[in-house]
């Protein structure tokens, strides 16, 4: 019953549906990484030893890898499509300014995962990932301590990653998903975009319940599964021979690609510098868009600045897998 307050019934579409789904992927990836973490070793030496035993000896493991890499993908895709939905809907106006940061957060912990999961397999990728952590770390001094292996001289650099991603992360993606669950209750679901429509609180509002919504998410959610199955069958998750230090012979997986050709220009500054520039511009978009009318129509100059933010990335992407691997960062040996 403590779900079964009201909300509209567009909140059970699809489009309002998208973060639900995510979170539904991120139930699917604690389960299946508890499972792949009885048989990982988290130290250089053997790393990559272990996740060749996970895919070759361990029961169903390499099933169990597969849709925990391809589950990754898809709630990245699902994060970035809610997003959007956001963003078209007006979905961040006044009262929901605050739970729109907080699910930049949860975009900002989602990319992290991905980045250390990626690290974690140690294969040339991951060696490469994890050089680029090294760098990032040299380059912001004392701030980029914990990212260094001159932190710890006991514990490799590579444990101190896999406690990140296992540990730190999932604790704060549940501090911030509680969160976000709690002030989507406290303001209601955005209203319908009409052509008239304004932002306004719509919590105990509505034609249908929460509870829908939930069985509508799980049952998507079962989809997600289905479909990261499929994909685990047919392409199972990737890993590469042992990565060689000092060679750079990768690009970054698709999610950070489109950061490749700006590293080329600018060095490891351009991996802070960046992201902190696209979160300040998205983090401003309700404090710039400070109008109650919700329909794109009167918004054109927000939706505009997005769409040219999209557009850039994307051509960056493209113009990223279309150029060769360049040696840009001066890769020592991992500790």
């Amino acid at each position: 019953r403590g779900i079964a307050y009201p909300v509209p019934k567009h909140a059970n579409s699809l489009p309002y549906v998208l973060g639900g789904i995510t979170l539904t992927g991120f139930v699917i990836l604690f389960l299946t990484g508890i499972y792949l973490a009885q048989f990982y070793h988290p130290h250089p030496a053997d790393a990559h030893d272990s996740v060749t035993y996970i895919i070759t000896g361990a029961p169903l493991g390499d099933l169990v890898r597969s849709v925990h890499f391809w589950t990754a993908q898809l709630i990245v895709v699902t994060v970035l499509l809610h997003l959007g939905r956001v963003i078209v809907c007006a979905s961040y106006k006044r009262p929901r300014e605050l739970n729109y940061l907080v699910g930049l957060g949860l975009l900002a912990v989602t990319l992290s995962l991905s980045y250390t999961g990626t690290v974690l397999k140690i294969d040339q990728e991951g060696i490469e990932a994890l050089a680029h952590n090294t760098a990032f770390a040299e380059f912001i001094g004392g701030f980029g301590a914990w990212f260094s292996s001159d932190f710890s001289r006991s514990v490799p650099l590579l444990t101190r990653v896999f406690v990140g991603h296992t540990a730190l992360l999932p604790l704060v993606f549940l501090g911030l998903i509680a969160g976000h669950v709690f002030l989507i209750k406290q303001h209601g679901i955005s209203p319908k975009v009409t052509s008239d429509a304004v932002s306004r609180a719509t919590a105990g509002e509505g034609d249908s319940h929460f509870d829908v919504h939930v069985r509508r998410m799980v049952g998507f959610g079962f989809l997600l599964l289905a479909l990261a199955l499929a994909l685990s069958l047919a392409w199972p998750a990737p890993l590469g021979q042992p990565g060689v230090a000092g060679a750079e012979v990768t690009k970054p997986p698709w999610m950070f690609v489109a950061l490749l050709p700006a590293e080329q220009l600018w060095g490891v500054r351009a991996l802070m510098i960046v992201p902190l520039i696209l979160g300040a511009l998205f983090a401003l978009v309700p404090f710039v868009d400070r109008t109650p009318y919700m329909h794109p129509a009167r918004r054109k100059a927000v939706l505009a600045m997005v769409a040219l933010v999209v557009i850039v990335a994307v051509a960056a992407t493209i113009f990223a897998e279309l150029q060769p691997v360049q040696q840009h960062l001066d890769m020592g040996v991992m500790k």
